[in-house]
């Protein structure tokens, strides 16, 4: 038995412990944010946040989250359901065209401003750069980080005044 929080939520799996992240995510829990992409940890479509730090979920066994937290794109929204700032600039910024890729782009976003909220151009890219988008929308991608950002900003020297 495994067992791990997930958006929050205690969960026990009762699966092979070599078995990746994303599939007990998709098939075993049914949460099918998570994509799969190529199955190598090369494209990021299947990132998820574990403790906090974006992985791959296609290529890191389950056993691994034993213990641990894992955040899928799931868990961003609030409890009611309502999204997160970045999931909002990311709609605002009409980010996605096939949309394949973007709940892994959107973890790994969500890593980096959670570190850096304020992130440079360069930065952005830094954090970024596993996470391939076939569609090319990286000049959407990094204007919706910046307008999370800038978002958090504005309620930091809100709360501030």
């Amino acid at each position: 038995m495994i067992t791990f929080s997930m958006n929050g939520e205690a969960v026990d799996v009762d699966v092979d412990p070599v078995t990746p992240i994303l599939w007990v995510v998709r098939e075993t829990l049914g949460m099918t944010g998570t994509k799969f992409g190529c199955g190598i940890a090369q494209c990021g479509a299947c990132t998820v946040l574990l403790d906090g730090e974006p992985i791959r979920s296609c290529s890191t066994p389950v056993s691994e989250a034993d213990g641990r937290a894992l955040t899928t794109v799931e868990g961003l929204a609030d409890e009611g359901g309502a999204s997160s700032r970045l999931q909002q600039a990311w709609i605002d910024e009409q980010v996605p065209q096939c949309g394949y890729c973007q709940s892994g782009q959107l973890m790994s976003a969500t890593a980096l401003l959670r570190d850096n909220p304020a992130p440079s151009d360069d930065d952005i890219d830094a954090a970024m750069s596993g996470n391939i988008c076939r569609c090319g929308t990286y000049v959407r991608i990094r204007r919706a980080i910046k307008r999370a950002a800038a978002g958090d900003q504005a309620t930091e020297l809100e709360t501030q005044a």
